[in-house]
């Protein structure tokens, strides 16, 4: 079992700026294959927003929030963060880090093993 807690999130107006983390614990050893963010609004089904290769660092945007979202990760702390900057009031949704360990696709939720609690990001126009 591998708990995932996030922190950060809260209220902005719109063009401003937050931030998001993500960190992967357990009691037993685990190797992480990825980690990825997915946002999900009411009544909507949840969507990949970014996700980082955990051995090599590759990483993978929707384009959605391409080139105004970064996805970063400690390896050695097993923590993912999100930087969010230039957001839109279309960007509010509830934030949820998932943790994947074993190979699949990235952007498919459906791949990914464990999930966070989910971290609001509400953005005000």
């Amino acid at each position: 079992q591998v708990q995932v807690i996030e922190s950060g999130g809260g209220l902005v107006q719109a063009g401003g700026s937050l931030s998001l983390s993500c960190a992967a614990s357990s009691g037993e050893s685990f190797v992480l294959a990825s980690m990825g963010w997915f946002r999900q609004g009411p009544g909507k089904e949840r969507q990949f927003v970014a996700a980082i290769n955990w051995k090599d660092g590759n990483t993978l945007y929707s384009t959605a929030v391409k080139g105004r979202f970064t996805i970063s990760r400690d390896g050695a702390k097993n923590t993912l963060y999100l930087q969010m900057t230039n957001l839109k009031p279309a960007d509010t949704d509830v934030y949820y880090c998932a943790v994947r360990l074993w190979a699949g696709t990235m952007s498919d939720p459906n791949d990914y093993n464990y999930w966070g609690q989910g971290a609001q990001v509400t953005v005000s126009s």
